[in-house]
């Protein structure tokens, strides 16, 4: 267990109440915009019932350059500080009070800016947090693992952040073992137990992510093999050079004795042999070999075998027939004694618990880990990128189980969560719900709406640096729905188009091939009604983009009530003695980047 450090001050539940308030009353004006579905932006009029603009000026503004945001007016960034010490907001007229319809895009902006999770100062640093984990202690560094080898680098960002800090509190509490919700296809899992020696399950619903995990993990030990094998090859060509070395070093000195010009100073005569005989080495490199031929000897002589001990640590977090054992004709002359056979395996068998167990189960709010891992200690619960409602189920089982010592959540996916009060009048029989969680919003009786957490999930940073949202493919899919509508009666329709846009020529292609898939006779409309279609349409095509650049806009607003409801959830409980919201990821890698961390009190 780590020294004790105070860990980051962190809001207090009245403080985030303060927040939640100024949030929701800009929430209940502007909600309408990201509920509105881009589906039915021309058939139901979306932009003449919500924007009061036209779209050129609101793209205008929200494409303003970063110099030129900077330059907005003194007012403009007086408000915002102003608002930002009160905790309160007065901003300048959103929406018209009598419509309803959106009347100034700079007011809108700068409220969706002001609500951010970074904006109002609710988040607490990593770097803060992991110097506070560690205490007194040097970083844990693991073995050397490179993630990048077997996941992409969206992947690996993601897990190396998370795994650093997952290992941190596990030092804190002085535990090993891991608990990975959803884990999927077990990037997380194996690698928290290759680089660190935790020892994890990974629990995921799908068969199919558990075999294809357990089927990474095999690959994962071959390459682990390759590792193991390029490292003996180092070693072994250290040692022929250094042997090399020492016979050259040993024929200059019995010429120099021949010859009485030895140098009587030890030092300055294994410097003179040393520069003479490797002339590409600098003094430091010579240095640093010697220091490891010495620790190579001394290590050769407690093993009986030709390894340094850092070489070959990482397969001790494997079972023992993790990996395939290396042939002894491999390493000439060189036998492992009984001895060293016997301590390999008991180090084997030791550290059968750091290694990673994918297994398949459906969680709940009232899952009880007991049925599901057999041999549960106190542990940590982890889930990176959980998806619906087990983001806010994982956080519910954290506080439930005594064994459950801390908690690190990153969620996504928030359209699937199950929403408390989003169909009021219907009869159902669940109690525990995705959102809200914390008092404060269920007295609310708060809903978002499904548009709106799907809003929730697009991408404020990515569009930000220029990749921008596919408008052409959404314009495509609304103007086809209006076309379902007039020519063949449907106002509503349940099956999903899907990627066809990618796979079609042109519009009319789209259209031809997306009616075929919802099972309508496009033969029945000619080449030019749909053409007609595209026409009227498309000088409209911009209220489209500058709709959407709104609900971008407004997302990160969304995502942080979602945010601070689970986190004055945690608040809510007794036995959590520190709970945060921390930015983990790059969100232009990673949008989904913020973790709901939470520690109960250390006994």
């Amino acid at each position: 267990m780590a020294a004790s450090a105070p860990l980051p001050g962190s809001q207090d539940l009245s403080t985030l109440h303060a927040k939640l308030q100024g949030l929701l009353q800009f929430l209940r004006e502007a909600l309408g915009i990201s509920n509105a579905h881009t589906v039915d932006f021309y058939t139901e009029s979306v932009w003449e019932q919500l924007i009061d603009l036209p779209p050129e000026t609101v793209l205008k503004v929200l494409k303003r350059s970063t110099a030129e945001a900077e330059a907005r007016s003194l007012k403009e960034r007086t408000l915002v500080d102003a608002a930002r010490g009160a905790g309160i907001t007065h901003f300048p007229k959103i929406f018209c009070e009598t419509s309803q319809r959106l009347v100034s895009v700079e007011a809108f902006a700068l409220a969706a800016k002001y609500y951010s999770i970074q904006n109002l100062g609710i988040c607490t640093p990593f770097e803060q947090l992991l110097v506070a984990l560690r205490g007194n202690q040097k970083q844990k560094t693991g073995e050397n693992v490179k993630p990048e080898e077997f996941m992409n680098l969206k992947k690996s960002h993601e897990v190396q952040a998370m795994s650093e800090l997952i290992s941190s509190m596990a030092d804190y509490y002085g535990i090993k073992q891991v608990i990975d919700l959803g884990s999927g296809k077990g990037y997380l899992s194996s690698y928290l137990s290759l680089k660190y020696g935790l020892k994890v399950y990974g629990i995921d619903s799908s068969n199919t992510n558990t075999h294809g995990a357990q089927e990474r993990n095999r690959k994962l030990k071959k390459h682990w093999k390759v590792y193991h094998t390029r490292s003996k090859l180092d070693i072994s060509e250290l040692a022929l050079k250094m042997a090399k070395e020492k016979k050259m070093q040993d024929q200059n000195k019995n010429e120099e004795d021949i010859e009485g010009i030895c140098n009587n100073s030890p030092v300055n005569q294994e410097i003179m042999c040393t520069s003479a005989f490797l002339p590409d080495f600098s003094s430091s490199v010579i240095s640093n070999i010697k220091t490891q031929m010495e620790n190579l000897r001394v290590y050769s002589h407690r093993e009986g075998n030709l390894c340094f001990e850092n070489a070959f640590s990482l397969t001790d977090l494997l079972p023992i027939n993790a990996i395939e054992s290396t042939s002894s004709s491999q390493i000439p002359k060189e036998r492992m004694s009984e001895e060293n056979k016997g301590r390999r395996k008991t180090t084997s068998k030791s550290n059968e618990s750091n290694i990673y167990s994918p297994l398949t189960s459906f969680i709940t709010a009232d899952s009880e880990l007991h049925d599901i891992i057999k041999d549960l200690e106190d542990c940590l619960m982890v889930g990176l990128h959980t998806c619906g409602d087990l983001a806010p189920n994982t956080l519910r089982i954290f506080t439930s189980s005594s064994e459950i010592k801390g908690v690190c959540s990153v969620g996504c996916c928030y359209h699937l969560l199950s929403e408390e009060f989003e169909n009021p009048y219907k009869e159902c029989t669940q109690e525990k719900w995705g959102f809200p969680m914390c008092h404060y919003l269920k007295e609310e009786r708060w809903c978002c709406g499904r548009n709106a957490r799907m809003s929730a999930c697009l991408a404020l940073e990515r569009v930000a640096v220029g990749q921008g949202l596919p408008t052409e493919s959404l314009f495509y899919r609304a103007v086809l729905q209006d076309i379902i509508k007039d020519c063949y009666g449907i106002t509503k329709c349940d099956r999903h188009v899907g990627k066809i846009y990618s796979k079609s020529s042109s519009f009319l292609d789209y259209i031809r091939k997306s009616l075929k898939k919802l099972g309508l006779d496009e033969s029945k409309l000619p080449e030019k009604i749909i053409m007609d279609y595209y026409e009227k349409y498309k000088p409209r095509m911009n209220e489209l983009e500058a709709f959407n650049m709104l609900k971008v806009v407004l997302a990160p607003c969304i995502e942080t009530l979602i945010l601070l409801d689970r986190l004055c959830y945690l608040k809510e409980q007794e036995d959590v003695a520190w709970s945060a919201l921390v930015k983990l990821f790059d969100p232009v890698q990673s949008p989904r980047c913020y973790a709901v961390i939470a520690l109960k009190r250390q006994q």
